[in-house]
């Protein structure tokens, strides 16, 4: 059976900010293809929650996969896998969760 997956509120932040970026720099079609493209990742994740590489230095039992430049940054917890954060591959992994307050 397929663990659900749940996108957090960064994460929500994430894609939308990323869409927009694609949208600009390519257009609405390949944003939508990208949007596509991510969300079949997603499901391959709750599918196999253990697929990606464990991060542990970022955070205790937090995985990653990519998906062109960017990062998925999810746990699987118990029955659901929750995405935390799809982000460029380019920033600092580690500061993204020492300081949540920011």
């Amino acid at each position: 059976m397929i663990q659900p997956f749940r996108l957090t509120e960064p994460a929500i932040k994430d894609i939308e900010q990323i869409a927009d970026y694609i949208a600009k720099q390519s257009g609405l079609l390949q944003s939508e293809l990208f949007l596509s493209k991510l969300d079949a990742k997603f499901v391959k994740i709750a599918q196999f929650p253990n697929l990606g590489r464990q991060r542990d230095e970022i955070l205790p039992g937090i995985r990653s996969l990519s998906i062109e430049n960017y990062l998925i940054l999810y746990m699987s917890t118990g029955k659901n896998v929750d995405i935390f954060r799809v982000i460029s591959g380019y920033r600092d992994l580690s500061a993204l969760f020492r300081d949540s307050d920011s």
